[in-house]
């Protein structure tokens, strides 16, 4: 298929959920989609004959300045050889539960790519994106008594861990 029927295909049932839109004049076609909506539209574009977007190739962490986190995913189709990018954008300053915190909150797609697992692992760990539902969300490169997110663009280096100097 290409980028501008998947596109129609997802129009056709989630035309609410799509914020923004482009197929033609880029190198990654992709929608940007409601974070809401991720895991569902996930789904149809794993389980829909046309689409089976049986790989997610990437999860990417994002960090796009003014208080806006952001979760990319890049598909890929083994049987139908297509590719496609969907993206959700989320504040940094997000309500869990109810309560304003630091947490950026996304749902899980682990339970749709199984590969979602370290990807959001990682994500969370560097960029402190909550995937909500992801069955063991705690940090896998850093340890667990780091102070912040070191991927994000106002994070600051702090002088000394455990009593050693960090080289920055």
């Amino acid at each position: 298929m290409s980028p501008q029927e998947i596109l129609n295909k997802l129009t056709e049932k989630f035309a609410d959920a799509i914020v923004e839109a482009k197929v033609e004049g880029v190198l990654e076609p992709y929608a940007k989609l409601k974070v809401e909506s991720i895991r569902e539209i996930s789904s149809l574009m794993r389980d829909d004959s046309d689409l089976q977007f049986d790989t997610l190739m990437c999860l990417s962490g994002m960090d796009y300045g003014k208080g806006i986190l952001g979760v990319v995913y890049n598909l890929g189709s083994i049987a139908k050889k297509h590719k496609f990018t969907l993206k959700v954008e989320v504040p940094v300053d997000a309500r869990l539960n109810g309560v304003v915190g630091q947490a950026a909150n996304v749902p899980s797609v682990e339970s749709v790519w199984r590969t979602a697992d370290w990807h959001e692992r990682e994500a969370f760990d560097l960029f402190g994106i909550v995937f909500t539902d992801h069955p063991d969300l705690r940090r896998i490169l850093l340890p667990d008594d780091w102070e912040g997110y070191p991927l994000r663009k106002d994070y600051q280096v702090q002088e000394f861990y455990h009593g050693m100097k960090v080289p920055y």
